[in-house]
C-alpha cells in the first residue's frame, strides 16, 4: 500500500497508519488485536493501578510483539470543594430516591489519576513504543524520563494554539482532535468550548503550524475519512468509535445497542459524567442534567456521586446514567473483528487515495 506520508509508519514501525484510540472501557483484547494486525493498539491507562497495567501489557505481549501505545491523563487534580459536591448530590437526590439508593451510599469506581512518578516508573519498566497524553503533558522532569526510556511521545490538541504548545515541548507527533471526536476533549489551554473547530478545519491548520507529524482524530470511520485526512496533510489517523462495535472491545450491551441505533445528530458534548467536556450519545442523564451543567464538580469528581446511579441502571441493563462515549460518525461503524476492521480500513483508505491520485 502506498501512503503519501510515511512518517508515523516509519517512526512507530507499524504496517498501517491506523491508531486505535485509547479509551477507558474497552477490553485490552482490542489493543492486542489492532497491534497484531499491523496498526497501533492503545490502552487507556488513566483508570488503572500500576499492577493492572503491568498485567495487561504482559498478556498483550504474550500474543504480539508489535508496538503498543499507553495513554495517560495529565489533568491537575482539583482541590477539595465540599460545597460543589453537596450541590451535585442535591441535584442527583431525586434520582437516588427513584432508584431506592441512600444518598450517603457509595459505589466502587476507578479513579482517574494524572500521570505521576509511579506511572512514569511503570513506563520505564515496560518501555512501550508510544506513550500518549491527554489534557496536555506531564511535568518536564517526568517527560524527560519517558523519553529516556525510549518511548515516543504523542499528545492531543483541540486547537492550533495547543498544537504549537505541544510541538514547542518536543512531542514526536500531535494528535489533532476535531470537535466530532468521541470521549473526552483533550483541552488544556483556555478557550471557548463552543468555538472548537471540526477536524477538517483544524487538521490543515495544525499541519501548517507544526513540523512534527500530525495524526487526525474525529469522525473517521472508513476509507473515505482516512483518505480525506491524508489529503489534508495527516500522517496517520486515530479511530475510536468505529472500533467499539468490535467484539474484542467488550463494551456493555446498552452501549453497543445505542451505537448500533445512533444517527449523526445523536451525540453531544457533556460534563455530567466526569466534570470535563466529553462527547457521547444522548441519554437520560445528559438530557435531564445537562448536557453541560454548572453543578457538575470538577474532573474527575462528578463521576463519584453519579456512580451509584450508573451501577443501579446497568444492573437493569440500562445505559441511562452511563457515559456512552461516541463520536459523530457512529453510524459508519461496522460489526467486524478488530484485526479484520484494521486491515479493511487500511485497504479502503489506500484505495480511496489511489483514486484521488489518479484523477
Amino acid at each position: 500500500m502506498h501512503w503519501p506520508d510515511r512518517r508515523i509508519l516509519d517512526l512507530v514501525g507499524i504496517d498501517y497508519p491506523i491508531i486505535q484510540a485509547p479509551m477507558i472501557g474497552p477490553k485490552p483484547a482490542l489493543a492486542a488485536s489492532v497491534s497484531g494486525a499491523g496498526g497501533l493498539g492503545s490502552l487507556g491507562c488513566a483508570a488503572w493501578p500500576a499492577d493492572q497495567i503491568r498485567t495487561v501489557v504482559a498478556s498483550i505481549r504474550e500474543n504480539t510483539d508489535r508496538p503498543l501505545n499507553l495513554n495517560f491523563f495529565c489533568h491537575v487534580a482539583p482541590p477539595e470543594d465540599e460545597a460543589a459536591e453537596a450541590r451535585w448530590l442535591a441535584r442527583l437526590e431525586p434520582y437516588y430516591r427513584e432508584h431506592g439508593i441512600d444518598p450517603a451510599s457509595s459505589a466502587p469506581m476507578a479513579k482517574r489519576a494524572p500521570f505521576d512518578a509511579t506511572a512514569c516508573a511503570l513506563v520505564e519498566e515496560l518501555r512501550p513504543k508510544v506513550v500518549s497524553f491527554h489534557f496536555g503533558l506531564p511535568y518536564k522532569a517526568l517527560l524527560a524520563r519517558v523519553r529516556a526510556a525510549g518511548s515516543l511521545v504523542f499528545a492531543s490538541a483541540t486547537t492550533v494554539a495547543e498544537a504549537r504548545w505541544l510541538a514547542e515541548r518536543g512531542v514526536d507527533a500531535v494528535i489533532a482532535q476535531g470537535a466530532e471526536a468521541g470521549g473526552h476533549r483533550g483541552i488544556f489551554l483556555p478557550g471557548e468550548l463552543a468555538a472548537h473547530p471540526g477536524l477538517f478545519a483544524l487538521l490543515p491548520q495544525v499541519v501548517d503550524a507544526v513540523r512534527v507529524p500530525v495524526i487526525a482524530a474525529g469522525g473517521i470511520a472508513d476509507g473515505r475519512g482516512i483518505a480525506a485526512a491524508f489529503a489534508l496533510g495527516a500522517s496517520a489517523v486515530q479511530i475510536g468509535t468505529a472500533y467499539l462495535r468490535c467484539p474484542e472491545a467488550g463494551i456493555s450491551a446498552p452501549h453497543l445497542e445505542a451505537l448500533r441505533a445512533a444517527r449523526d445528530e445523536d451525540t453531544a458534548v457533556t460534563n455530567v459524567f466526569t466534570g470535563r467536556p466529553a462527547r457521547g450519545l444522548l441519554n437520560r442523564a445528559m438530557r435531564e442534567l445537562g448536557p453541560l451543567s454548572a453543578d457538575a464538580p470538577a474532573f474527575p469528581n462528578a463521576a463519584v456521586a453519579l456512580q451509584p446511579l450508573r451501577a443501579s441502571a446497568e444492573a437493569r441493563n440500562e445505559g441511562s446514567f452511563s457515559p456512552l462515549w461516541s463520536g459523530q460518525a457512529a453510524p459508519l461503524a461496522r460489526d467486524l473483528g478488530a484485526a479484520e476492521l484494521t486491515r479493511l480500513l487500511a485497504k479502503e483508505g489506500a484505495r480511496r487515495l489511489s483514486e484521488i491520485g489518479g484523477r
